[in-house]
């Protein structure tokens, strides 16, 4: 057996630095691994804006040091904590600004396999290496839950991918492309595709377009602000309960929270996305796909509106269909550990500090949104796990033998 660390963290996006920076802090002997912010560096794309406010943008550091108000503010960025937009590139150097300034030490390989072992967990990285570790932390992001409808998801990948695919939406200047979906990154996606060059059309079952409404004004009377607060994930009462109280979120039904989680604060737009949009190219609401097919370099769809089916012809096909999370999607949980792990909505039903019902492992991010509500699925989300399962990790921890000092 290798030497033992106490925790394993995998995954480096915000919700795995935010964890290691809280690890680090205490004292709690732990490695990390991943590759830092790949989700945003890799399947998002350029010119991306977060729809998070940037007061709700934040990793989670354990002194309030490392905002990302604070990296703006040193390195020249344009910041507001409401009313304007984060950009995808200002929130990846943040990442790295914040993993720098935490000395947060990830090494970027990728964990294949995790498996129990009597009283610890063993994990098999991408080089054949194999590491033991007491508890381990899976806090990976939606790369790994992509969905492509059934009925488009044998086309070709020349001909229909999924949004979290590209980085770089440039490359279909002067293509026909149909953008499938209706929420922020179905509208994103094919703003940029028409500000790029391409001759874009979006094709939505819903019936319209729903758009996040301008931020608040912040001198709004008490009145006002107690029938529709704001909060990390929005304004309103609902979305108030989703963002500030997980912990009450999670006595909820069962039933209640599974659905809560699928469909709270979405699909919508960002207010700042509208005018990228409406008038710009042709959007079909209320068009449900029907079938689909390769005509040599084309892919033609069957889309049914009402009794009817219209045909679609496109260069290519990109969905924006979402990335519901599901245990059995994650790879790196074998079947003999999946097995062991109680489930709630097909992800892991995790207690108040994110423990799974295998002791010692732990989930956070997207995959405990059943559990934890629908601020998992966002970064403002990271606080609040960060600080419970460090918390929690932190009193089964081994203390390192401190050496030296005064005699």
């Amino acid at each position: 057996m290798n030497d033992l660390v106490d925790v394993a963290v995998v995954g480096a996006g915000p919700y795995g630095l935010s964890l290691a920076a809280h690890l680090r802090r205490s004292g709690v002997s732990h490695r990390q691994f991943g590759l830092p912010m790949k989700l945003w560096r890799e399947h998002m794309p350029r010119g991306m804006f977060l729809k998070s406010q940037g007061f709700a943008s934040n990793l989670s550091d354990p002194d309030g040091a490392h905002t990302l108000r604070n990296f703006c503010l040193e390195t020249g960025k344009r910041y507001a904590d409401y009313g304007i937009p984060v950009s995808l590139q200002d929130f990846v150097d943040y990442g790295e600004w914040f993993q720098q300034g935490r000395g947060l030490e990830v090494e970027e390989q990728l964990v294949t396999d995790i498996a129990q072992r009597p009283g610890w967990f063993e994990l098999t990285l991408d080089d054949g290496q194999r590491v033991d570790a007491r508890q381990v932390v899976v806090a990976v992001g939606v790369e790994h839950f992509p969905r492509i409808p059934e009925v488009l998801a044998e086309l070709p990948a020349e001909l229909c991918t999924h949004s979290s695919a590209h980085d770089d939406l440039s490359g279909f200047d002067g293509q026909d492309v149909i953008v499938i979906g209706a929420g922020q990154s179905a509208l994103e996606t094919a703003a940029l595709l028409h500000e790029n060059g391409a001759k874009t059309r979006l094709v939505a079952r819903r019936r319209r377009l729903s758009w996040n409404g301008y931020p608040l004004l912040p001198d709004r009377s008490l009145w006002q602000r107690m029938r529709e607060p704001e909060a990390g994930l929005g304004s309103g009462l609902s979305t108030w309960f989703y963002s500030e109280h997980p912990e009450w979120f999670r006595h909820l039904p069962e039933q209640v929270r599974i659905e809560r989680a699928r469909t709270a604060l979405g699909p919508a737009g960002g207010w700042w996305l509208r005018e990228r949009v409406e008038g710009c190219f042709p959007v079909h609401v209320g068009h449900r796909l029907d079938w689909a097919k390769a005509t040599g370099d084309q892919v033609r769809l069957g889309v049914r509106v009402g009794g009817q089916v219209r045909e679609f012809a496109a260069d290519h096909v990109i969905c924006a269909t979402g990335y519901p999370p599901a245990l059995s999607r994650l790879r790196m949980i074998g079947s003999g550990l999946r097995s062991s792990i109680a489930l709630v909505g097909g992800t892991p039903r995790v207690d108040a500090d994110f423990e799974s019902s295998v002791p010692g492992l732990y989930f956070t991010g997207p995959l405990v949104a059943p559990s934890h509500g629908p601020v998992m699925r966002f970064v403002y989300g990271a606080d609040y796990a960060a600080r419970r399962i460090a918390s929690r990790v932190e009193r089964s921890a081994t203390r390192p033998l401190v050496t030296g000092g005064a005699g």
